[in-house]
């Protein structure tokens, strides 16, 4: 085929706090063709998630760091256009870690085909990705929610959060979500099913706020942002609480760790469990969260939202606003047309 060059966000700095765009480069570079077991693939969807910034740290974290002038990590979906590996051919839609650019030529060892039945092809990277499986997991089997309890959520319209809800409220639970806008207020009780939310940048005390809404507590927390949101609800569980804690994106730019622990009061006074969650631990058990979240879709019992930015160009501003709340879902960024 006749290859082009194809655009790519490379980490050209390390941030010193928050992110900023001058710690990415744009580069366009000649798209190889494929050898033996490698597909080329023309990249449609990217997906934006907070766990990007820890990759941007030199810190020792559950995986390793970019290097500097290496591409940035990420998740795409795509469509072969050239296929040297015996399981993929021409047209096939596919999902892996194929980094922010626009044509990817990786190994087909790598990825996974999309099944018809995943449509969209961006659900592959929302709902019925990463996203939904962290959802569906980190609540029914770390929370193990129980009818009538009462399960409260931070970044609740996020691309987890969103879904964490819907699937608390199927479980016949009292859904209570923390959002940073009324805008989002509004969205997760009148879209999402949320029985109650929290602004918590309008609210003089997000502590008192928690619990005037929950008198008898908290049952579930499922925490997608740590730092002082957490700190207030930890004061607020029920006795023998879960606290699932899924993501801390109020603490990823942080220059310095967070000081802790400093509940461990509150967890002793409610005899809580807090267990730490990685949707990788559940790999082995795929098919069935994605076999029920499928289900729950087709019977209109889960709304899901897409928050699109266009054009690879976008990516590193639209990454950024992940940090200020400024997604209504999940963030992705269209790489180019199906076509």
């Amino acid at each position: 085929m006749n290859l082009n060059n194809s655009r790519g966000i490379v980490l050209r700095s390390r941030p010193n706090g928050a992110p900023k765009e001058s710690d990415f480069e744009i580069l366009s570079s000649q798209i190889q063709e494929p050898e033996n077991n490698e597909v080329l693939v023309k990249g449609l969807y990217l997906s934006l998630d907070p766990y990007m910034r820890g990759r941007m740290s030199s810190a020792k974290s559950y995986a390793p760091p970019i290097a500097i002038g290496d591409l940035m990590v990420g998740e795409s979906v795509g469509k072969v256009v050239e296929s040297k590996h015996p399981n993929y051919n021409v047209g096939d839609y596919v999902a892996g870690m194929m980094g922010w650019q626009e044509y990817a030529t990786v190994s087909g060892d790598n990825l996974r085909k999309i099944p018809s039945d995943i449509r969209p092809i961006s659900y592959a990277l929302g709902i019925l990705g990463m996203p939904g499986l962290t959802a569906y997991f980190g609540l029914f089997e770390v929370g193990q929610p129980k009818p009538g309890e009462t399960v409260l959520v931070s970044a609740a319209s996020g691309a987890v959060g969103s879904v964490v809800g819907q699937l608390a409220k199927s479980a016949g639970c009292r859904v209570i979500g923390i959002v940073g806008s009324e805008l989002k207020a509004k969205y997760i009780t009148s879209e999402l099913n949320y029985d109650e939310a929290i602004n918590y940048r309008s609210c003089k005390d997000i502590q008192q706020s928690v619990r005037d809404i929950c008198p008898n507590g908290v049952n579930i927390y499922f925490d997608n942002v740590g730092g002082s949101i957490t700190d207030s609800v930890m004061n607020c569980l029920a006795l023998r609480a879960k606290v699932i804690v899924c993501g801390m994106i109020a603490q990823y730019n942080l220059q310095k760790s967070y000081l802790g622990p400093s509940h461990l009061r509150s967890i002793l006074i409610s005899r809580a469990r807090v267990e730490g969650f990685l949707i990788f631990d559940w790999a082995h058990r795929y098919s069935e969260g994605l076999s029920c979240l499928k289900k729950m879709i087709s019977n209109n019992e889960l709304f899901y939202n897409e928050d699109i930015v266009e054009g690879i160009e976008n990516a590193p501003a639209a990454f950024l606003g992940l940090f200020d709340g400024k997604n209504l879902g999940k963030r992705l960024v269209r790489l180019s047309e199906d076509t």
